[in-house]
């Protein structure tokens, strides 16, 4: 269902002029219709629509003329004058197609007159001299040859040499101008179309000649024609030959070229020759016509440039004859010339426009080839076959090409491939393509490539059309699992599904075609619907989502009867499974199909319900499940269909409902934006099906006709959809309740601004419903107190709904209220707090559409002035908005006043910058294309911008210092004094008085002062109130002064860049028109420069360029010439001063380089994209030759400069891909930088490198080190960045030279580190063909050299690097090389650094070699086997001989990676046993078995322990498993006793060892725990027989705390049953006792760890105690809930409030929802309020864990009560009503209701301290500056609030409650009245509109008062008896 609205064609009505009106009133007839009156009638008509109907009725009046009426002088008249019209007619109106079309029809007598009547009008048109004209003839005569025929007849009459000289006319005169007019863009643009248009005009009149001219006579050489041409073919060469002009233009002319060769060229067959030989550069004269030579002369001689030859092929492919093989041998070979040149020119044109034409050439060409083989030579079909040197060139193109980043040349390269693989099949006709070598060779390939390579997707896709589904899959079933795995990654999910669905049709076809039954359909479910079925159940989130979007809907469209087939599979499973916070479930999966079945139109969602596919229950639970995607696949159920009239049901209508109550507060914004659109489908959906129920009541007739079969009646309907609406908007309203979450505030406001847009229809038009009859005055308030909100966002959308019903808003409004409104405003705009001028903003501008404003508030403030009554056509908004400004501008002139004698007490009291963003968010909503009041706005841009000059001037000094964070000391100690002093002195700012002179803080000074201040303020100044008592002590730090500064330069920069876009709507002509001017505009950009280059405070900088850029926009799109050329000017100023580092400089070289680089950008970014982009050029040559200097110049600065501009230019996206032919410059010049000696010059080389390596590789989005995204393969890097081949291996060559010396001296290379890293970035591919000359193998020997490295990070990367190198094939044969260049024992020099490299690339290389998917092949099991059986000889270096304990430990990690993989898939046979048998020896060789006698300072030492421990337990493993265990050999039963069992590891005196020991055995214990060692479950338990006592042991004496943590967690997940007993003996406790030590470990812990294992231990030793009937105390039972509701506290870390949420779980069925109140009613209920309080936790994942309590006492109470169905898998909100009924229910069942209740009114009223609050807020709110309150992002009290009064009442009016004389309540009663009264003077002692000035009090109140109103209601209720309760309740 799309939301789209038709957009309206807009046609422009021809006019006549008077002497052409004249004529037809002449020929005009008042009583018959004729001609002429048709025609007068229809020049007479403005709307250009209604002209068209009038042109339509013109042939059949012609049509019934009579025969002889040809000779009529009106027929005459009015064929010229159609003539005139048509030639004057632009060429995009529809009225010419459509006048055409009607003249295509015109009978036989009429068309002599016709084409006279034309011929005229053309003669005429073809004597224009202006050249801006030409424009208009040119598109006359493309008009002409384009399917209109008495244009074409026009042509031939007319002589094809006037024609032809004014084409060769204009060609040359445009050229001339645009020569003339260089540098202005807009005209050269202009002209160079143009030119294009001229160019194929002439190219069509000339084949339109070719067709129409017999025999050869023009090729006389002294005819007209002749010469015509000859001029015309000069001048394409000429264009083809200018790089100047457009690219459009040169591949125009290349095309014109060939077209006018081919025309003037005999013998036609030797024409392909002399393309040949012009291509190749072999043309000889002799053979050559002269002609050719004189007017192709530069073709021929030069060395044409590449773009030339480009645009030739292009020309020769497009328009020479390639079917039928018309052109013989020398066409064959024109053809394989064009393909080498286009193949060798693929590596030399880099540049993104050029690399596109190639791309499109090259698919062009294979077209071509196709069509030339079906008619070629069999010489031919050799020279294309698959195996050629050509195809296999061409493959190469591809495969270097198909993952490019420009779309356009991924998808030619497609075409490409599918071409060739087409071209193949043709040269094999006749033979079996399905077992052809070529195509099985590269389906094989293409296979073994990786998943996330781009291009495998679409060339298997076409593979698959040549080759069939079933073959792929023979080789590999697996691989429709494959690629949805991969369907989780969204870059490539599109990319997947196509494959998919290209793989699922081909195989259905298959199918089809094999066998006759339908049996086939479940295999081919079985294939392609099951793996999907499985992962929307289980699959992670991202994944599921993906395959609904791109591959369900695919799925469905091809084959809709696989619907019922899912829909079955998944319902079966729905309740059983219905998914958690984390999966969909089978229930999420049925939602999704069904929402994607019902929106694509497979179904109606009354059948869904009405075959009971699905209950409403279901769709329910789907609506508030605890997994988003679930919620919004249910609500998109309800909202999407295929018709967007479908009547809405009122089963609808009411999960609706159901679905808005618990779903507005979501946290995650794209769950927001989703909810916000479907609901606006929806909302679509009633106000079209309305539409159609409105037309339906009026057509009474269709009504009665319908009777029968509809059920409801339309007036029904309508009033339905009415209180529906009616009832959404009152639930939106109730969400802007004080203190609702943003989310909540978010998601109403945006649903009730699509209502409002949605139902806003055209007057007279019947409304179904209106969102102004909703709107109270309260609500209006409500609105308008959302400007508050700390969140941008929802004061956006509250200022957009208030717009939309601005009417209903001031009417509701009192002027009082207006008043105070804007007195606030105002208030807000000089506030220090930062965020309060963005509140004003919001508000001004919302007073501003007030008629009133100026009476009711400006009138206090500003002097009346004339304008503002006699001037009645000024609109309010201009009126009003003019007076803000200048009531605003007053007050800042003064402030800035005040400022220039103390910046401190302007930081202080009245920051200025607020009130500068309010006059610039008040410009902003101006419309500035139709004000009155010009004169006015005039001076007010002159007083604001020098408003801005002068604020800039007081402010700029700190921004600008070298130190702007710390400009005043935050003590006033005389060591800071000092450092102020030498601040002041470099900065010397204007302030005059002594606050900068002697550094104090501000307190009883600024009494004096402001009382100074008092005396000399105009009565103007509204600031007065704002600096009175309260803020009179108030200290000034550094941040409030540096935050007034940079915000202050922040705002005046934003309001210059308004200010300057208000030039563009000037007149050329007038510049006085403008608001301001060309010389303004100069001056700002000066302004703009100075700032940019000179600020030091990133914030200031930053912003400047926000304004800048503004300007530097307008400035490339505006007239006058000396402002379009500015741009370039400042650029090469400041290019000059960066080169000639000149000492006065003002330029900042720390900072990044400050503010120059982003002022280099600004000037960069604005240039026009599809130009040439010169200054991008011209700046990158500049900055790369300082970036990489020749000679080590004697100035480092403008090298830093140019690596720091270099680096913000490479990160700009709007430079694209115009920027990509520098990178290898770049990464050359920060290569080379980073061996400088000067570090500044290093750091910016590294962060150049940074920058460049995101550039080519794409930002990072994961986490995986390894990962193949963000890599690219070699080919592809050095193919689109060749010069860096050579540059890389040289480089790496001079490293390795350095790191091979016999001395062993430290020699470090600074450039190994990014060598290495950016070799690590590539990976070979299997498509690496022998053509590559860009080979990777020259790396290789150099990479395995560094890691020689003296430097250990060195190695690791060199060993990292390496594995990308080599293929997987080769690893066994790199490994065995690599181990046999290990030194032996024996040997007389052993380096232990090279050592330790080769290992580290041993171990990497084995690494991928073992995760590869080639682990079945026999070859692998051979690679694996030898090296093995290599390994075996080098053994020495894992034991004690060698005495490096690195190397040692690097050995032993080959050793463990090896044991791991062999114990996943043990092969038999006596190999493995002996390797096993070596391990044992290592291991009882180890000094773990004898001691180990190094203190733990030894290099290596603990690296040794680990690696030999995790080799322990990996041998443990294996050896326990069923096959050891069971083998009768002599050899396995030694390997089956191990030499070291778990318990001596546990006992090893370093904690790492215990440590990797502890976590192996919990690890073993959770994969027992969840049965995934289910068949070989015996292998791992038997290690961890008769451990419990070690663990209880350790348990008291660690001390390691890690150990510590994990013994506890062991413990945890053992069986008590089998702890317990031992305790006694072990530790000489009882289980009472150890519950006790568990709950002090807890109290006593300080690790949030420890704490949180302990209370989980101890937790599940009460639950199993009391199960088991023992005795626990009173005091320890107390303890250990008090502990619980301490964990559930509201400060607690996430940690701790996780493990309070398990083990509410898992008391809840035993304590919580049990008949039988274990714990006592005060205790249950204080562990039912921490369910409550973790349900409203900010934190997401705490509270879908304490909705797990929910879940579990739901499912109980389905099992126990049989209901049929019972919501369970909830979201937080939903979860906390259904806990508030389960506690309800139990106060019943446990007959605990009169005690119960009281505690929960408790929990209702709160126990906050009202005044104690009001005070500690009101200190706070003064303290941080940014500190916005509260922010809330999700909890809300008055949510809990209603909900448990709710319950409570319904509760109380069930049981008939009442408790008259309850001291209790009378307790509570007189608390709450008490804090009503409280509430009640609290408020009124807040000032007026103290939403805006105290807005955390303010909720804060608001939110008591409700509570307290409900909670009084509610006692009131159980005091009275029952006769007033029943009343109350009504009421």
């Amino acid at each position: 269902m799309v939301l789209k609205k038709k957009k309206e064609i807009q046609v422009d009505a021809f006019i006549l002029d008077h002497q052409q009106l004249e004529k037809l009133q002449r020929f005009s007839k008042a009583e018959e219709q004729n001609l002429a009156s048709l025609l007068l009638h229809c020049a007479q008509l403005s709307n250009g629509i209604q002209q068209i109907q009038c042109i339509k009725q013109i042939m059949p009046l012609v049509k019934k003329m009579a025969q002889n009426s040809a000779c009529d002088p009106m027929v005459k008249a009015c064929l010229d004058i159609l003539g005139e019209t048509y030639f004057a007619l632009g060429v995009k109106n529809p009225l010419k197609k459509v006048l055409a079309s009607s003249l295509n029809g015109l009978p036989e007598q009429f068309m002599t007159l016709a084409i006279q009547s034309f011929v005229c009008c053309l003669r005429e048109e073809l004597k224009t001299t202006d050249i801006y004209l030409y424009r208009k003839v040119l598109d006359n005569l493309a008009s002409c040859m384009e399917d209109f025929s008495l244009g074409t007849m026009t042509l031939n009459v007319l002589s094809s040499v006037l024609i032809l000289q004014f084409l060769q006319k204009s060609l040359l005169d445009i050229q001339e101008e645009n020569r003339q007019n260089h540098g202005n863009r807009i005209v050269q643009t202009q002209l160079m179309h143009d030119l294009l248009i001229a160019i194929k005009v002439s190219m069509m009149l000339v084949q339109k000649l070719q067709e129409n001219i017999q025999g050869s006579l023009w090729k006389h050489h002294e005819s007209f024609v002749w010469q015509s041409m000859c001029s015309l073919l000069k001048s394409s060469a000429n264009f083809l030959m200018d790089a100047t002009l457009l690219q459009t233009v040169q591949t125009t002319s290349g095309l014109a070229v060939i077209l006018f060769t081919k025309a003037m060229y005999e013998p036609i067959e030797e024409l392909p020759s002399l393309v040949s030989d012009l291509l190749l550069g072999s043309m000889k004269h002799a053979g050559v016509p002269a002609w050719f030579v004189s007017n192709c002369g530069t073709l021929c001689t030069e060395e044409l440039p590449d773009s030339v030859l480009l645009f030739l092929c292009h020309g020769a492919l497009a328009m020479l004859e390639w079917k039928n093989g018309s052109m013989g041998e020398n066409g064959e070979k024109l053809l394989l010339d064009i393909v080498s040149v286009l193949l060798s020119l693929s590596s030399e044109l880099k540049e993104s426009s050029t690399a596109t034409s190639l791309s499109r050439i090259l698919a062009i060409w294979t077209s071509s080839a196709l069509a030339a083989l079906i008619s070629g030579s069999p010489n031919l079909k050799i020279k294309l076959n698959g195996n050629s040197d050509i195809i296999g060139k061409l493959l190469e193109y591809i495969y270097t090409h198909w993952e490019h980043p420009l779309d356009a040349v991924r998808h030619q390269t497609k075409l490409v491939f599918k071409n060739l693989l087409q071209i193949h099949r043709t040269t094999i006709t006749g033979s079996n393509e399905k077992s052809d070598p070529f195509f099985a060779r590269l389906t094989k390939r293409l296979l073994s490539l990786e998943w996330h390579v781009k291009g495998k997707y679409a060339s298997l896709g076409c593979l698959v059309e040549c080759v069939g589904t079933e073959n792929i899959l023979q080789l590999d079933r697996t691989i429709p699992g494959q690629i949805l795995d991969v369907m989780n990654d969204q870059s490539l999910a599109p990319y997947a599904s196509d494959l998919l669905e290209t793989m699922f049709t081909n195989h259905k076809g298959h199918f089809t075609l094999s066998f006759q039954e339908s049996t086939w359909i479940d295999q081919w479910h079985d294939i392609w619907v099951s793996p999907l079925l499985v992962i929307l159940c289980e699959g992670n989130h991202d994944q599921a989502t993906y395959i609904i979007d791109y591959y369900l809907p695919k799925l469905l469209r091809y084959s809709p009867d696989s619907l019922s087939y899912m829909i079955r599979i998944l319902q079966a499973s729905a309740d059983a499974n219905l998914g958690s916070c984390s999966t969909r479930g089978a229930l999420g999966a049925l939602m999704a199909c069904l929402r994607t079945a019902r929106a694509h139109g497979h179904l109606e969602l009354s059948n869904i319900m009405s075959n009971g596919l699905v209950s409403t229950e279901y769709i329910k639970q789907g609506l508030v499940h605890q997994h988003n995607q679930v919620c919004i696949d249910a609500l998109g159920l309800l909202c999407e269909t295929h018709r967007s009239t479908e009547i809405v049901s009122m089963e609808e209508m009411e999960l609706i409902q159901f679905f808005i109550m618990y779903n507005l507060n979501s946290q995650s914004p794209s769950v927001r934006q989703q909810i916000c659109s479907l609901l606006r489908k929806l909302f679509c959906r009633i106000q079209d099906s309305s539409q159609v129920l409105y037309k339906l009541e009026q057509n009474k007739t269709k009504q009665e006709l319908l009777g029968n079969s509809s059920k409801r009646h339309p007036l029904g309907i309508l009033q339905q959809y009415k209180d529906f609406m009616s009832s959404v908007c009152d639930r939106l309203f109730e969400a802007l309740f004080p203190g609702s979450s943003h989310p909540t505030r978010f998601s109403a406001l945006s649903i009730l601004g699509s209502i409002a847009e949605i139902f806003s229809v055209p007057k007279g038009q019947a409304q179904v419903f209106q969102l102004d009859q909703e709107i109270d005055s309260t609500r209006v308030r409500t609105l308008i107190q959302c400007f508050a909100s700390t969140f941008e966002e929802v004061k956006v959308l509250a200022f957009e709904l208030l717009m939309k019903l601005h009417d209903v808003a001031f009417n509701l409004q009192d002027s009082e209220n207006l008043d105070l409104l804007f007195q606030a405003a105002v208030d807000l705009s000089a506030s220090t707090k930062p965020y309060d001028c963005v509140t004003a903003s919001y508000l001004l501008n919302f007073l501003v559409h007030h008629k009133g404003l100026e009476h009711i508030c400006l009138g206090k403030y500003v002097e009346h002035k004339p304008w503002m009554d006699e001037n009645t056509s000024v609109s309010t908004v201009e009126k009003n908005t003019l007076a803000v400004i200048k009531l605003l501008l007053v007050n800042v002139e003064e402030e800035i006043f005040h400022a220039k004698k103390s910046l401190l007490q302007a930081a202080a009291s009245f920051p200025i910058y607020g009130r500068v963003h309010c006059i610039t968010g008040a410009l902003q909503q101006l419309p500035f294309n139709n004000l009155t009041l010009v004169a006015e706005w005039k001076e007010m841009v002159a007083r604001l911008i020098l408003m801005s000059y002068k604020l800039s001037a007081v402010v700029s000094p700190v921004v600008q210092s070298s130190s702007p964070e710390g400009l005043i000391p935050m003590d006033s100690d005389s060591e800071s004094a000092g450092r102020l002093q030498m601040i002041l002195h470099e900065i010397q700012p204007q302030d005059t008085n002594d606050y900068f002179l002697q550094a104090k803080i501000l307190k009883e000074h600024c009494k004096a002062e402001s009382e100074k201040l008092a005396d000399h303020r105009p009565v103007e100044n509204i600031c007065t109130e704002m600096r009175g008592k309260e803020r009179q002590t108030c200290d000034v730090t550094a941040q409030m002064v540096l935050v007034c500064c940079w915000r202050s330069m922040k705002e005046v920069s934003l309001l210059l860049g308004t200010l300057c876009k208000l030039l563009p709507s000037q007149a050329a002509s007038e510049p006085s028109d403008g608001l301001i001017t060309v010389e303004q505009v100069k001056h700002i950009g000066d302004y703009f420069k100075h700032h940019l280059l000179q600020s030091r405070h990133r914030g200031a900088f930053e912003l400047a360029y926000a304004g800048f850029v503004q300007l530097t926009e307008m400035l490339s799109r505006c007239n006058s010439e000396s402002l379009r050329k500015m741009p370039e000017q400042w650029l090469s100023c400041v290019l000059e001063e960066i080169k000639s580092c000149d000492p006065s400089s003002t330029l900042c070289a720390t900072r990044r380089s400050a503010g120059i680089p982003f002022y280099i950008q600004a000037l960069l970014a604005s240039e026009p994209k599809k130009g040439k982009t010169d200054l991008l050029k011209m700046t990158m040559k500049e900055l790369i030759s300082l970036a990489a200097p020749l000679n080590e110049s004697s100035s480092v600065i403008p090298q830093v400069h140019a690596l720091n501009i270099l680096r913000a230019l490479f990160r700009d996206t709007r430079l694209g891909e115009n920027i990509m032919p520098y990178v290898a410059d770049g990464i050359q010049a920060a290569i080379l930088g980073f061996m400088s000696p000067v570090w500044a010059v290093r750091n910016s080389s590294t962060l150049l490198f940074s920058a460049l390596i995101t550039r080519i590789f794409g930002v990072k989005r994961g986490k995986d080190e390894n990962s193949k995204k963000n890599r690219m393969t070699g080919r592809e890097f050095f193919s689109r960045f060749p010069s860096l081949y050579p540059f890389l291996l040289k480089q790496l060559e001079v490293v390795t030279s350095t790191l091979n010396s016999e001395a062993e001296e430290l020699k470090i290379h600074p450039s190994l580190f990014l060598l290495l890293l950016i070799l690590g970035r590539l990976y070979p591919s299997p498509m690496d063909g022998t053509y590559s000359a860009l080979s990777m193998a020259p790396f290789v020997p150099f990479i395995i050299r560094c890691g020689h490295s003296p430097v250990y990070r060195s190695r690791e990367m060199s060993g990292r690097a390496l594995v990308p190198f080599v293929m997987v094939n080769e690893v066994p044969h790199t490994v065995l090389s690599l181990l046999e260049g290990l030194p032996d024992s024996t040997s007389p020099c052993i380096r232990q650094n090279n050592i330790h490299g080769t290992l580290l690339q041993v171990f990497h290389l084995l690494q991928s070699y073992l995760e590869s998917k080639q682990l079945v092949s026999s070859d692998f099991q051979q690679g694996l086997g030898d090296i093995i059986t290599c390994i075996g000889t080098k053994l020495w270096l894992a034991k004690r001989p060698n005495p490096c304990l690195v190397t040692r430990a690097a050995y032993l990690d080959v050793l463990v990676m090896l044991s791991t993989h062999l114990g996943k898939f043990q092969k038999q046979g006596m190999q493995l046993f002996g390797f096993w048998e070596e391990m044992n020896g290592v291991i009882s060789d180890s000094e773990l078995v004898s001691g180990i006698p190094y203190s733990s300072a030894i290099p290596g030492l603990i690296q040794y322990l680990q690696s030999i421990t995790k080799l322990v337990l990996s041998v443990l493993s294996v050896t326990a498993g069923p096959d050891i265990q069971s083998s009768s050999s002599p050899v396995a039963k030694k390997i089956a006793k191990p030499s070291l069992s778990i318990a001596h590891l546990l006992r090893c005196e370093f904690h790492e060892v215990r440590l990797l020991a502890l976590e192996a055995i919990l690890l073993w214990l959770k994969q027992i725990n969840s049965k995934q060692i289910a068949e070989g479950g015996g292998s791992v338990l038997c290690l961890l027989i008769d451990l419990e006592g070690t663990f209880l042991t350790m348990a008291l004496k660690e001390k390691n705390l890690q150990c510590f943590c994990k013994v506890l967690e062991i413990l945890y997940n053992m069986d008590l049953r089998n702890v317990l007993p031992k305790t006694e003996c072990s530790i000489k406790m009882n289980p009472n006792e150890l519950l006790t030590w568990s709950l002090n470990i807890v109290d006593i812990s300080n690790s949030t760890e420890i704490q949180s294992i302990a209370l989980k231990f101890a937790s599940k030793l009460v639950i199993h105690l009391l199960q088991n009937h023992q005795q626990i105390s009173e005091v320890v039972l107390k303890k250990w809930v008090q502990l619980i509701v301490y964990f559930c506290g509201d400060e607690q870390q996430t940690e701790m409030l996780l493990a309070a949420a398990e083990v509410l779980k898992s008391v809840t069925t035993f304590l919580l929802i049990n008949e039988k109140l274990i714990l006592g009613l005060s205790d249950t209920l204080a562990v039912w309020k921490c369910v409550v309080l973790l349900l409203q936790n900010e934190d997401l994942v705490v509270r879908d864990a304490a909705a797990e309590v929910i879940q579990v006492a739901q499912s109980e109470k389905k099992i126990s009560k049989g209901t049929e169905f019972a919501l369970r898998i909830v979201n937080a909100p939903m979860a906390l009503d259904l806990a508030f009924g389960i506690l309800c229910e139990l106060l019943q069942q446990w007959g605990e209701i009169r005690a119960g209740v009281p505690i929960l009114l408790e929990w209702l009223l709160g126990d906050s301290d009202l005044k104690r609050d009001s005070e500690t807020s009101a200190l706070e709110e003064d303290d941080y500056l940014f500190d916005k309150g509260e922010v809330n992002f999700w909890g809300e009290k008055l949510t809990h609030v209603r909900q448990l009064s709710k319950h409570l009442l319904q509760l109380i009016s069930m049981t008939h409650l009442t408790l008259p004389d309850h001291g209790e309540l009378n307790r509570l009663s007189r608390i709450a009245l008490d804090q009503a009264q409280l509430v009640e003077h609290l408020l009124r002692a807040l000032r007026p509109t103290p939403e805006f000035s105290k807005t955390a009090e303010f909720t804060r109140l608001a939110i008591q008062k409700e509570r307290i109103s409900v909670c009084l209601k509610i006692l009131n209720l159980l005091k009275s008896d029952d006769t007033c309760k029943n009343e109350n309740l009504e009421k």
